[in-house]
This record gives C-alpha cells, sequence and structure tokens, in this order.
C-alpha cells in the first residue's frame, strides 16, 4: 500500500507505493511514473488505494487490454471496445472500476493530460 514518499535529491519528496521489496514511484496523484513497474499485485495495492476492492480475473483482463492497447496505441482504448475486447457486457469498466480514470490508474497508465480527465470523469471515451 502507499507507504509515504522518498527524498529525491534532497528537496523533492515522490510518493511511492511499497511493494515487497520494492518502492514504486508515483505522482501526487497516484499515477505510477515508470509504466514497466506494474503488475497485477501492484494493480491489487492501486485498486485497495482507489477504494475499488478486490480484482477478479475479469477486471485483471480488463486492465492488462488497456495496458496493451496503450502500449501500442500510446492512447487509452475506446471504452466500450474494452468491454467489447473482453467479450464482457458493455458497461463492464464502470461497472468494476466507478469511472474509466480510475481503470486508468490502476492500469499503470502514466497520468494523462487534463482534457483526457475531464472526457474520463465524465465517463467518455478519448477516442
Amino acid at each position: 500500500m502507499f507507504d509515504g514518499c522518498v527524498d529525491e535529491g534532497g528537496l523533492n519528496f515522490m510518493p511511492v507505493l511499497k511493494h515487497r521489496a520494492r518502492m514504486i514511484a508515483m505522482d501526487d496523484e497516484g499515477y505510477l511514473i515508470n509504466f514497466d513497474d506494474w503488475d497485477e499485485e501492484v494493480a491489487r495495492d492501486l485498486a485497495a488505494r482507489a477504494g475499488v476492492g478486490e480484482l477478479d480475473l475479469e477486471s485483471i483482463t480488463m486492465l492488462k487490454f488497456i495496458r496493451d492497447h496503450y502500449k501500442t496505441y500510446n492512447f487509452f482504448p475506446v471504452v466500450n471496445s474494452i468491454c467489447r475486447n473482453i467479450h464482457a457486457p458493455k458497461d463492464c469498466v464502470t461497472e468494476k472500476f466507478f469511472n474509466p480514470l480510475i481503470a486508468w490508474k490502476i492500469a499503470g497508465l502514466p497520468h494523462p493530460d487534463e482534457p483526457i480527465i475531464s472526457l474520463l470523469e465524465a465517463g467518455q471515451s478519448p477516442g
């Protein structure tokens, strides 16, 4: 779980997620700094921190699809395509994560720009 901040050169403190034997850097809003720090256990910690609760197999499958799409296209997938591609009901993202922005964060994607945040908070797709 979230475990405070680490000193990054004496003046700046970066929030970290303490996970097993490693410290995972996050920004001030809880987004992972390094895309490659993510794994299923980190996702579970991020979900608990976001108040989502336990991640089931469908949730993990959804997060992996989001990450794969982002890695390939450098963009969050259209929300309905997430559900369609994992063969889940059309509102699967909101059912599991409340809104796409929470799914973005738990998937370990980098901090989105403000226009993307506004769209996702409104439950709309950026694509």
